[in-house]
């Protein structure tokens, strides 16, 4: 079956990473996989959550949601609903592990890096495109202490990205948009650093059950395309 956008099983979409797109935020990233465009911020605090007190070490973490319209049809804020539905507190818990698993938390002396990562336009894979984003608005916030001194050098080991893959149609494809991942008869979505480590995966039959063949096809695009990103991300920045 042929892929709704056209595109080879191995291809991703056009992504764009831009940079310094907030004035106010430290680090700042608007990202765009195809039509997924999400807007990562990082804000620097100089206090750690109360259980981190005296601890010596640092923390990052993440809060993610998507605005009214980034969808086909509007959404209430979740806000005004009066509490996050799980769906997000469990994105913004895998954001915040994905992008911890690349910092020396004690390099970074006792202060927090808040990144926030608002979805603009949804089209598939926003919380693979918040990983993406929100590594590179994190990098810069470190830039950012850096420069003004609150640290000696930046405490990041190596990149880390995210990417989606499934299977359609009885095809292993790389990063699904909507229409596929909506059809997808197994979806997946993988956390890996720019040496290729495996910092998460989570992979979900949505019809049939998947083989370890089929898995290992699905691992194989994965890493394939996160090396790519990895690569975007280093020219983005600059390394």
């Amino acid at each position: 079956m042929d892929r709704p956008s056209g595109r080879m099983p191995e291809q991703l979409r056009a992504v764009e990473m831009e940079t310094g797109v907030s004035k106010h935020a430290e680090g700042s990233c608007l990202i765009q996989f195809g039509d997924t465009h999400v807007l990562c911020l990082a804000t620097v605090e100089t206090r750690t959550p109360p259980w981190m007190k005296n601890s010596g070490k640092g923390w990052v973490t993440a809060e993610y949601g998507m605005l009214p319209r980034s969808t086909n049809e509007r959404m209430d804020r979740e806000a005004a609903r009066g509490k996050q539905s799980g769906r997000t507190q469990e994105i913004q818990r895998l954001i915040g592990r994905s992008l911890r698993s690349v910092v020396t938390l004690e390099a970074m002396g006792e202060c927090q890096v808040r990144v926030d990562c608002d979805v603009i336009q949804a089209d598939g894979g926003t919380r693979t495109a918040a990983i993406t984003g929100g590594f590179i608005a994190l990098h810069q916030a470190f830039s950012h202490m850096k420069t003004v001194g609150m640290i000696q050098e930046i405490p990041i080991t190596d990149t880390v990205s995210a990417i989606s893959c499934g299977i359609f149609g009885g095809q292993s494809v790389l990063d699904l948009d909507y229409a596929e991942d909506s059809n997808a008869d197994t979806d997946a979505n993988f956390v890996i650093t720019g040496k290729g480590d495996l910092v998460e995966i989570q992979c979900t039959a949505e019809k049939d059950p998947f083989t370890e063949e089929q898995f290992l096809k699905l691992l194989t695009l994965a890493k394939a395309g996160c090396n790519e990103l990895a690569a975007l991300q280093r020219k983005t920045l600059g390394l």
